[in-house]
Parts: structure tokens; sequence; C-alpha cells
């Protein structure tokens, strides 16, 4: 265990310190959520209750899938340039780099989420200290899972990437827009609340907003961390066995 532990805080060094070498960047990629946080929440005040206890979180789960969804760039780049076939050849624990690897995305999504609750507040979001931290935790075991699930599709991508960016960008768009995550699905057809209803994102949509409403007992939390920790589990074992069996 000891081992394992000092080759994911190695590998998760090796991941994060460009990320802090380069601030601006992480910004940069704000950039999307603080636009739809300043300029879209807003036209929804009125039109779904209190709408930045509904936006907020919904901003959230879309940082939660744009960046774990699109980890395994780093990882297909290195795959093209052959540095991570050095890796592969060390004595690291192939495990212990998917989860330092993961980690890394993690915590930059950890300080983007605690940055965007801020800067709502003056906006007129209620800060429900326990709601959002047991929010934050659910929406952390899901980024896990899913930077798990983007490494599986770096590898199975390489050496042309092509099936990275296809699938990637294919699969994001529908599940934010299924999840109800920009706007209510309950004033969409029926057809689409039924496709709503087969997306996983949707049901930890639903938990995110009653967790940042403080509704800790609603039982849409307990279906969301159902669908959160099954996505976490299936990318695990997914990602373990594809970095186990090397590139």
């Amino acid at each position: 265990m000891t081992t394992f532990l000092r080759d994911t805080a190695t590998v998760f060094s090796r991941e994060f310190k460009p990320a802090v070498r380069e601030p601006a960047g992480l910004l940069f990629e704000m950039g999307q959520p603080l636009l739809f946080l300043f300029l879209f929440g807003s036209q929804l005040d009125g039109a779904v209750g209190s709408s930045w206890q509904w936006f907020v979180p919904g901003i959230l789960v879309m940082m939660c899938l744009t960046g774990p969804l699109s980890a395994g760039y780093t990882l297909l780049v290195e795959l093209i340039g052959g540095s991570m076939e050095r890796m592969l050849v060390t004595p690291l624990s192939r495990t212990a780099m998917l989860v330092g690897r993961a980690m890394k995305a993690v915590v930059v999504l950890l300080a983007q989420a605690v940055l965007i609750v801020l800067l709502a507040l003056p906006l007129g979001f209620v800060l429900h200290p326990a709601g959002v931290l047991a929010g934050l935790a659910q929406l952390l075991v899901f980024s896990v899972g899913l930077g798990s699930l983007s490494f599986v599709l770096a590898i199975k991508s390489a050496p042309s990437g092509t099936l990275f960016y296809v699938v990637s960008q294919s699969v994001l768009f529908p599940l934010l827009l299924l999840s109800g995550v920009l706007l209510p699905m309950e004033t969409a057809p029926g057809w689409l609340r039924v496709l709503g209803h087969l997306n996983p994102v949707t049901y930890l949509v639903d938990a995110q907003r009653a967790l940042f409403s403080g509704n800790l007992a609603d039982p849409s939390v307990l279906y969301g961390s159902a669908a959160t920790c099954a996505i976490a589990a299936i990318g695990l074992y997914l990602g373990n066995r594809a970095m186990r069996k090397g590139v």
C-alpha cells in the first residue's frame, strides 16, 4: 500500500506541476462556465424558482463533464509522442498511473468549483455548507470515473487519436442537453424526457440541485449517488484493466 501511495503521489505531482506553472490555462477553461453563469443564469430568474440554486449546480456538472472527459487528451499526446511508453517500463504501479492522473483532474475540478460557488454568492446563491460539501464530494467521485473512461478511450484511440475526438465530442453534448443542465427538462417533449431518464447524468444533476438547496434527504440524492458510484466503478475497472494491459 505504501508503494502504491508513493507511486500515485509521483504520478499526481508529474501531472499537476504543469497546471501550477500555467494557472491562466485553468482560468481560460472556465471561460464558458463563467459566461453561462453571469449571462444565462440571470435570464432564468423566476423561471425555475430560485434560479441560482438551480443553475449553479448545473454549471458545476457541466464543468465536471468537460474537464474529466477531456482528461484523456494529455494521455493521448503522451501515447503519440512515446513518453507514455517510457513510463510503462518503469516499476510504477499501473493502477497508480491511472489514479494519479485522475486525482489531478479531481483537484483542478475542486478548485474551479469553489471559485464558481464564491462568484455566485453575490448574485444571490444561498450557501448551504453541508449540502455543498456533499455535492462536491459527489462530483469528485463522478469525475474520477469519467476521467478513467476518458483514459480508456485515449488508449484505444492511439496512435491516430481520431476515435478520441469523435467519441468525446459526440458524447459530450447529448449528455449535457439531455440532463437538463441549462434548461429544465420538465418543459421538453415527451420523447426527450424519456431519453433524459436514460441519461445517468440526469440523476446527478437532480441530486446536485437538491444538495445545493440543502435538501440532503431528497430521494434524488440517493439516485444520483447510485448513478455516480456506478460510473466510478465502471470507469476504474475498465481504466485499471487498460493500464495493466499496457499500450
